[in-house]
C-alpha cells in the first residue's frame, strides 16, 4: 500500500486563478488537504516509500562532447542516405506518417542484421525522419538527439537506431512506434476512444521517461514535453520522442540555466517565458499541461472554442479548485466511465504541476509516485456525476471502501479502470 502522509498546501494569494505556492507540512495522518479561498478539498494522495527511496542519478551523459565524439556512439549507426531513400521507397507520400516544423516523418523498412533497405513489410520497421534545410540550427537540434539519445537508454525514451549526414541531408532513423502519438488519439472526434485506464497508462510511462531524464548526470531538460512528442507502441506503452530542443540542466551551485526560449505555445512554463532561466520544473510544467488534456481531452490551446475556453489552463482551474465540480471538465466521451477518487488526485497533481511559480511544483518524482499508486488503490468507483441519492448503510460502506460502487455498475466501470501492466 505504500507510506500514506499529509502534505497541506495553504495559498497566499492567487495568480491567473492558480493558488501561489505554500507551506508543505508532512505531518502523520493519512490525508492530503488542499485549501484555497477557504474551500478544503482532502484526499488520499500517494507518496513516495520512505523505505524504498528512489534511485538518483540513473544515467551518465558528457556534458561537452564535440560533433566528432557525439557522432561516433558505439550505440548509433551511420547509415547512407541511399539505404533510406530505398527503405522509404524514394520517400513516396504513402510512406509519409507525419510532418511538421522539423520536416517530413516516413515509414521505412530495413534488414534487422545489415540495417540495408529491405523489401516493404520485411525486416524491421523503422521511423525516418527526414530535417528540413533549417541552417545552423537545423543541425544543433538534429545534433542534440543524436547526443542524447545516442547515450540515454530507457523503455519510456524513443530507441534512436542510426542516422544520416550527407551533404545538406540530416536523417535519423527511430524505432517504428505503430499507434503514432498521444495527439492522434486524444483530441480527434473521429479517433476512438481513449479509456481511463490507458490514460493513466501514458500518464505513468511519460512519467517516468521525463523523472529518468531529471535524475540523469547532468540532469537533462526535455524542454519540448508535448502529446506530439509522446509516441505509442501496439500496446500504448508511450515513450517521449524529439530531443531536439533537450538541454543539460544546472550544475554545481547554479540553480537555472539562461538559454534562448524554445518550446510550444500553452506548454512553456511562465517563468521561462518571462525570464529564459530554465529548470527541470518548467517539463513539470509541461507535464502537467499534458496530464490536463488526458483528464480533459481538449488541447492547451484551442481558438475554435470561445472566451476563456481557448486557453485549457485559465478555463479548467476553477473546477480544479472543487472536488464537486470536477466531473464539468473531464472528457466527455469517457461517458462517466472513470474512478472519482483516481480523478480527483489526479487533477490535483495536475493542478499543482502547471503552478505559475516554480517552487509550487512537485518534483516529477513525486508526481511518477503519486500516479503508479493510483491503479492499486482506486481501482473502481462510481460514474462522477451520479446524482442519485444514497441510502445511509450505502453512505457508510463507501466511506470504509472508498472506491466501492453500485454492484449494477461494478464490471461496467472496472472494465475502463484496470491497473496498466507493470513493466
Amino acid at each position: 500500500m505504500g507510506n500514506w502522509i499529509t502534505c497541506c498546501v495553504r495559498a497566499r494569494d492567487q495568480v491567473a486563478g492558480i493558488p501561489n505556492a505554500g507551506t508543505l507540512t508532512f505531518p502523520t495522518s493519512t490525508e492530503f488537504s488542499y485549501y484555497s479561498g477557504g474551500t478544503d478539498w482532502s484526499h488520499p494522495l500517494p507518496v513516495p516509500n520512505q523505505n524504498c527511496t528512489r534511485k538518483k542519478r540513473t544515467g551518465i551523459v558528457p556534458s561537452q562532447r564535440s560533433e566528432s565524439e557525439i557522432l561516433s556512439s558505439p550505440y548509433l549507426r551511420a547509415l547512407l542516405l541511399s539505404e533510406l531513400t530505398k527503405a522509404t521507397t524514394n520517400f513516396h507520400s504513402d510512406c509519409l506518417l507525419g510532418e511538421g516544423g522539423f520536416g517530413y516523418v516516413y515509414k521505412g523498412w530495413l534488414c534487422k542484421n545489415t540495417l540495408t533497405a529491405a523489401a516493404p513489410g520485411s525486416g524491421l520497421g523503422v521511423a525516418v525522419k527526414k530535417l528540413k534545410p533549417r541552417g545552423l540550427q537545423g543541425h544543433k537540434e538534429w545534433l542534440s538527439e543524436v547526443n542524447y539519445l545516442g547515450q540515454l537508454h530507457h523503455p519510456n525514451l524513443v530507441k534512436l537506431i542510426g542516422f544520416c549526414l550527407e551533404g545538406e541531408n540530416r536523417l535519423l532513423v527511430y524505432e517504428f512506434m505503430p499507434r503514432g502519438s498521444l495527439e492522434n488519439h486524444l483530441f480527434p472526434k473521429s479517433a476512438p476512444v481513449l479509456p481511463w485506464a490507458t490514460r493513466i497508462k501514458v500518464a505513468i510511462a511519460a512519467a517516468r521517461g521525463l523523472s529518468f531524464l531529471h535524475d540523469a548526470e547532468p540532469q537533462v531538460i526535455y524542454r519540448d514535453f508535448k502529446a506530439s512528442n509522446i509516441l505509442l507502441d501496439s500496446e500504448f506503452n508511450a515513450k517521449l520522442s524529439d530531443f531536439g530542443l533537450a538541454k543539460s540542466g544546472p550544475t554545481g551551485d547554479h540553480s537555472h540555466v539562461s538559454t534562448q526560449v524554445m518550446g510550444t505555445q500553452g506548454y512553456t512554463a511562465p517563468e521561462y517565458l518571462a525570464t529564459g532561466k530554465l529548470t527541470a520544473k518548467c517539463d513539470v510544467y509541461s507535464f502537467g499541461v499534458v496530464l490536463l488534456e488526458l483528464l480533459t481531452g481538449r488541447r492547451v490551446m484551442d481558438k475554435r472554442k470561445a472566451g476563456a475556453e481557448q486557453n485549457l489552463i485559465e478555463w479548467a482551474t476553477p473546477y480544479l479548485h472543487d472536488k464537486k465540480k470536477l466531473f464539468r471538465i473531464m472528457d466527455t466521451k469517457l461517458e462517466g466511465q472513470y474512478p472519482r477518487k483516481a480523478a480527483t488526485i489526479a487533477a490535483t497533481l495536475a493542478l499543482h504541476c502547471v503552478h505559475p511559480e516554480a517552487k509550487g511544483r512537485p518534483d516529477m518524482s513525486f508526481v511518477l509516485s503519486a500516479l503508479e499508486q493510483l491503479p492499486s488503490k482506486y481501482m473502481s468507483g462510481r460514474q462522477y456525476g451520479d446524482q442519485k441519492k444514497m441510502s445511509k448503510s450505502r453512505h457508510k460502506s463507501e466511506s470504509t471502501f472508498p472506491g466501492s460502487v453500485r454492484t449494477k455498475h461494478a464490471s461496467r466501470v472496472s472494465e475502463g479502470t484496470k491497473s496498466p501492466p507493470e513493466r
